[in-house]
């Protein structure tokens, strides 16, 4: 079997350098003697978070969103494109059809590098598109494809939630006709306290250890909530309610960061093509 001499194969494991970093030992002794915890945090506040469009110029669309604590996801859109499939189907002749794909990078967590392709990735890819269909006017493309990949490059929690709204940054980058952007959040609880408040946007740790995890997509101009991906165990159903309106309230506080990073992105493409 002939080799592929242009793949880096990486480690099967891979740890982040803050691991050996002298202030994580610090850190880890001082927590050994017994010193005071870090306080609590807001459950119902948000990561900062940093978006910008336009950054590939091999894709017609592109984006890249990053939340404080390490979540790193860069997303690529491409098309309309001619469908693949010969005279098309019924479904490709009312509208076109939206491709997602969802990639982790070897060094994107700790622990053993996932499997590409494997599982984990496919789910993650088919809530993708679950979330981004509804905000994309594929009647608009008949007997065409649409195609979306995110990369996930370092995962700090809420991986999930922030491909969504890069991906749909990445689109409304390439032109492509939308009814709004889709805004990704999550939220977990503490199995420590079933009871307890629910945290938005959690990190790696808390959601590697939480009880309950939910992710849900919303188009915020419309009010309309694109898709909810959830499990675990959240309590009785007013508290899975509880973590809805939280979420919401988490999407549309971040709306207005996209909307910002996408108008930017206009903005520097007139001044270069004006230039």
């Amino acid at each position: 079997m002939p080799l592929d001499h242009r793949r880096l194969r990486g480690p099967d494991e891979s740890q982040p350098p803050a691991l050996w970093a002298a202030g994580a030992e610090e850190d880890e002794a001082g927590a050994g003697e017994g010193e005071a915890a870090a306080p609590p945090r807001d459950p119902c506040a948000l990561r900062p978070l940093f978006a910008r469009a336009g950054l590939l110029s091999q894709a017609e669309g592109s984006a890249y969103v990053e939340l404080s604590g390490g979540t790193k996801v860069l997303c690529a859109a491409w098309g309309p494109r001619e469908a693949a499939e010969p005279g098309g189907t019924a479904a490709a002749a009312a509208g076109g059809r939206l491709a997602c794909e969802f990639r982790r990078a070897p060094f994107s967590g700790r622990g053993a590098r996932p499997r590409p392709g494997g599982a984990a990735e496919r789910e993650a890819a088919a809530a993708l598109r679950e979330a981004l269909e509804p905000a994309v006017r594929l009647a608009r493309y008949p007997r065409a494809r649409l195609a979306v990949s995110a990369l996930l490059l370092q995962d700090g929690g809420s991986a999930l939630a922030a491909a969504v709204s890069a991906a749909s940054l990445a689109l409304a980058d390439a032109g492509v006709e939308m009814y709004d952007l889709a805004v990704g959040c999550a939220l977990c609880r503490d199995p420590g306290d079933p009871a307890g408040p629910w945290l938005l946007q959690p990190g790696e740790a808390e959601e590697r250890r939480a009880a309950a995890r939910l992710t849900l997509a919303l188009l915020p101009a419309l009010n309309q909530v694109s898709a909810v991906l959830g499990g675990g165990r959240g309590g009785d159903p007013e508290g899975w309610g509880q973590a809805l309106r939280l979420g919401l309230d988490g999407c549309h506080r971040l709306y207005p960061v996209l909307r910002q990073s996408l108008l930017r992105a206009a903005r520097r493409r007139d001044a270069a093509h004006s230039a």
